[in-house]
């Protein structure tokens, strides 16, 4: 490994500085939407039984105790209970605005990562390919394969680590934004049914 990242050349070293960003984000962004992503129809059955009792208090309580964006907005609801539909709806609707930065934190870094290591694959051939000339115009006419060989191997290993790290980052980038997209679904359901449900509790007070 050593040896094809030296073989590489000097980009290898920033194309693999690349690789453990791109690795360090997903694992982190990962592990973020495990814990915010929940079983958003049983938390909200269990939260309309407990509201039911009027229990409000004991209702904010497990919201506060559950992970994620969901549990947020519905604790938000219910502390404007109150509230009529257009404050409420409001309220909701700035709980959301807040969740969607944390849930895209570094995702921006991500896709970096992802477009700039073929970049830097694409100079190392070019630095190669710089190099094999070089080479070949001290060494003309007396031009053998051995004197080429390392401008060779640093333009093809650097283009090939380039496209290792951006096609696994790119498709880890897909894979989280689908978790996102997934995650503010379920935000935007909780929200909807928390709302009829407290207003419905309202026309029945």
């Amino acid at each position: 490994m050593l040896e094809m990242v030296t073989k590489g050349g000097p980009i290898m070293w920033f194309i693999l500085a690349c690789s453990m960003v791109a690795t360090v984000v997903f694992l982190e962004r990962l592990f973020h939407f495990h814990r915010a992503q929940i079983k958003s129809a049983d938390f909200l059955k269990g939260i309309f039984n407990i509201l039911q009792r009027k229990n409000i208090v004991e209702a904010v309580s497990i919201c506060e105790e559950t992970p994620g964006p969901v549990a947020f907005i519905v604790k938000t609801a219910i502390l404007h209970h109150e509230d009529d539909d257009r404050e409420m709806g409001r309220a909701i609707q700035e709980a959301g605005l807040a969740e969607i930065p944390r849930l895209e934190k570094n995702m921006g870094l991500l896709a970096t990562m992802a477009h700039v290591t073929p970049l830097l694959g694409l100079l190392g051939t070019v630095l190669g390919m710089m190099k094999i000339l070089l080479v070949m115009q001290q060494n003309t006419p007396l031009v053998q394969a051995g004197d080429l060989a390392m401008g060779m191997w640093e333009a093809l290993v650097s283009t090939a680590a380039g496209l290792a790290v951006a096609i696994p980052a790119y498709i880890a980038y897909n894979f989280l934004v689908g978790r996102i997209e997934s995650i503010v679904l379920d935000m935007e359901r909780a929200s909807s049914e928390i709302m009829a449900f407290l207003s419905g509790q309202q026309d029945h007070a």
